[in-house]
Order: C-alpha cells, then sequence, then structure tokens
C-alpha cells in the first residue's frame, strides 16, 4: 500500500519523504496541485498544495500566497499547518533557494461547488453558510486582505458539522486602505460569473467590495441552485475591454448589468439575503452601494 502511495506522490511531482502516505487527488488552487494526504506524524488527514517556482513571477505569487495564509488564524479559514520545502524540509527563512513548496493544510470533505451540483440548498442550511461565509470575509478585509477568487469552489465545507471555511488565497493580495493601488493590481482576476461591475468596468482599480459582490452571487446561487449572472456578465465583459470602447458602449455596458442585477428573481434572492442576516448584511451593503440609501433599498 505504501508503494503505491508512492506511486501516486510521484505520479504527480510531489517529493514530501516518508512523512505523508495515503496521497489521492483533491483538485486544483489558485497557484497549484493540491492532493490528500496522511500525516504519519500527527495521525491526521490533511490536503497538501504544490506550487511550483519556475521564475520571479510565480515566487512572487507563491511568496504572497505563504505571506497571506500565516497570518490568518479564523474558524471560518481553511487552516494552514505549515510550510515545506522539497523532501519535507522545514523552510527556516530560506524560502528563496527552493523551486517548490509544499503548502499542509486542514482536510474538507467538500466544496460548495460540488453540494450545489445536486441543486439549490435549503433556505436554513443557505443561512447558515452565508452567515459563516461572510464571518470568514469580514476576517479577512479586517486584515487588509482581498481574496479576489471568491466561489463556490474555493468555500469548503465540513459535512459532519457544516462549518464553512473559505480557501485557497492563491490571488490574494494584502492592500493599504489609505493607499490607492490602482494601476497596480491584476487584471483577469476573479471567476467571470462572480466579476462585480467595478472588475469589467475598472479592473485596475477596486477594493473589498468585490469580495461582497461575490459573495452575494454565491449567496443566489444556494437559494435559486444556478448561477445569477452565468450568460450575460462574460459578453459585457468583452465588449467592455475593447480598446476602442466609446463612452456610448461603456454606457450601455452599464445599463445591461443593471438590467441582469434587477431582473425579477434576482430581487427576490436578494430580499431572501437581507431577511436572512440584515444587521450583518447592511455594512456589506454600504460597502458594495456607498450611493445608495441602504435603509431604504433594504426596507424596499
Amino acid at each position: 500500500m505504501a508503494e503505491k502511495c508512492d506511486c501516486i506522490a510521484s505520479m504527480y511531482g510531489y517529493d514530501l519523504g516518508c512523512r505523508f502516505v495515503n496521497f489521492r487527488p483533491l483538485g486544483f488552487g489558485a497557484n497549484g496541485l493540491v492532493l490528500s494526504a496522511l500525516d504519519s506524524k500527527s495521525c491526521r488527514k490533511v490536503a497538501v498544495k504544490k506550487i511550483t517556482i519556475g521564475d520571479a513571477r510565480s515566487m512572487k505569487h507563491a511568496f504572497r500566497e505563504i505571506k497571506i495564509i500565516r497570518r490568518l488564524d479564523h474558524e471560518n479559514i481553511v487552516k494552514v499547518y505549515e510550510v515545506l520545502g522539497p523532501k519535507g524540509a522545514n523552510l527556516r527563512g530560506d524560502f528563496f533557494k527552493f523551486n517548490m513548496v509544499y503548502i499542509v493544510q486542514e482536510y474538507m470533505e467538500t466544496d460548495l461547488a460540488r453540494l450545489l451540483e445536486q441543486g439549490k440548498l435549503a433556505e436554513e442550511h443557505a443561512k447558515l453558510f452565508m452567515y459563516q461565509l461572510l464571518r470568514g470575509l469580514k476576517y479577512i478585509h479586517s486584515a487588509n486582505v482581498l481574496h479576489r477568487d471568491l466561489k463556490p469552489a474555493n468555500i469548503f465545507i465540513s459535512t459532519e458539522d457544516l462549518v464553512l471555511k473559505i480557501g485557497d488565497f492563491g490571488l490574494a493580495r494584502i492592500v493599504d486602505q489609505h493607499y490607492s493601488h490602482k494601476g497596480y493590481l491584476s487584471e483577469g482576476l476573479v471567476t467571470k460569473w462572480y466579476r462585480s461591475p467595478r472588475l469589467l468596468l475598472s479592473p485596475n482599480n477596486y477594493t473589498k467590495a468585490i469580495d461582497m459582490w461575490a459573495a452575494g452571487c454565491i449567496l443566489a446561487e444556494m437559494l435559486t441552485g444556478r448561477m445569477l449572472f452565468a450568460a450575460g456578465a462574460g459578453a459585457v465583459k468583452v465588449r467592455c475591454k475593447e480598446k476602442k470602447a466609446t463612452e456610448a458602449q461603456q454606457e450601455a455596458c452599464s445599463c445591461h448589468l443593471q438590467h441582469l442585477k434587477l431582473n425579477s428573481w434576482c430581487s427576490r434572492a436578494a430580499k431572501k439575503l437581507f431577511n436572512t442576516v440584515p444587521e450583518l448584511l447592511l455594512s456589506g451593503a454600504e460597502l458594495c452601494f456607498p450611493s445608495w440609501d441602504v435603509e431604504l433599498f433594504i426596507q424596499g
């Protein structure tokens, strides 16, 4: 059995020595492959993410992810146990000399995307998961971190006690709320169905509100069983990114987004959202829509 596990690890290019056994494929993160394994040292099942460092760009992304996950510690965030080098070596500050690193983190049985493949969730479960998602987001944002890739596949669920945890910080970054990052934040982030209008119309200048928008899209998906902007948003994004787009096209793009947002079933989902946890969502709504009369919007 151990030889078979070693073969699986070798097949995926994992080199962690003899400490980890029973490797099984789990999926792909933003920066690398993820396998499950049994840690023989602690006798617990873990998820191991492999990040390959081939150039300065990949090193920057890996270093940023490791820096962020090491500073986050919350019950609604996937817990990271340690970061290892090849052969299971402890990094001990020598991060830059390795061409590969492994992030050993908490194992979660499933993710929200797999649950939603079975259809919409019961309203009680949607309330419970949304509450935990907002708790995790509040903690992340209080640390001045943007997740930037919030989607059901990156939201993990413990099926035993229904605990939700946010994971995969491969595209996250730390921001200074008192400093303008215009022109310094990468384009093309966030899976397209969860991108906010700000990302579509001003992809180099965005704030924590992009994570709040994604959270709202996820809530609508839990309540309805389908993606909120699965069709039109992609086409709108292409139009808005045309270099020669006129002001009229930009305005039409904005109007189309408003139409998508205010269609009937989306409005019903929004009402369910505000009826679920209104006290927590009030600050979130103010963050997403600073120019709106938020109290009037919730009451309507």
